[in-house]
């Protein structure tokens, strides 16, 4: 195996990946394992690598924000043409919590209440012989009865709505399927 500039920095962001790891499992307990495996174009592999080796995530932090009627709030990322849950990169000066939390008032402007951490992914990354790893941190808040108000500065998402069955263009579908029925 070559050791090359990519493999050097592709071992520090998964040496970062999993400090952030260890750091959110500390701060946090009782919280849904889950993993995901990724295969990207070289490209798009140093950029996540570049991305992880900031800060230990390469898709940054997460809510699932939900009603007690159990309805989901989901936004409409175009980026993706998907149904996702609200979220996306930490700043610097950020904490996951934090990234979270102002990533959910950009992107579906509701007022929760924040439980916790609801979930831990730990995703692999590949391309070409190439391998890291990065965590996604996704916190869980309920909201009551409450229309959500984009004020997107980025322009991704189009729409912010509630559901009560999950859309089938609903990107982490399967994790959101988990974290439903471990809460039941």
């Amino acid at each position: 195996m070559a050791f090359d500039e990519l493999t050097v920095r592709a071992d520090e962001a998964t040496r970062r990946a999993d400090e952030a790891y260890r750091q959110l499992e500390r701060r946090y307990d009782d919280f849904l394992e889950r993993e995901r495996h990724k295969r990207v174009s070289r490209r798009r592999f140093s950029t996540l690598v570049d991305r992880i080796r900031t800060n230990g995530a390469p898709y940054g932090a997460h809510t699932i924000v939900y009603r007690p009627s159990g309805e989901l709030l989901l936004v409409r990322h175009e980026g993706v043409d998907l149904w996702v849950l609200p979220g996306g990169g930490v700043d610097p000066d950020e904490s996951f919590a934090q990234a979270a939390r102002r990533e959910l008032e950009e992107e579906a402007g509701v007022d929760v209440d924040y439980d916790g951490l609801a979930m831990i992914s730990t995703v692999e990354i590949e391309t070409q012989g190439y391998r890291t790893r990065g965590v996604l941190p996704i916190f869980a808040a309920q909201a009551e009865s409450v229309e959500p108000d984009i004020s997107d500065p980025d322009d991704e998402i189009s729409a912010a709505r509630w559901f009560s069955r999950l859309p089938d263009d609903t990107r982490d579908r399967d994790d959101l399927v988990a974290w439903r029925r471990q809460r039941l």
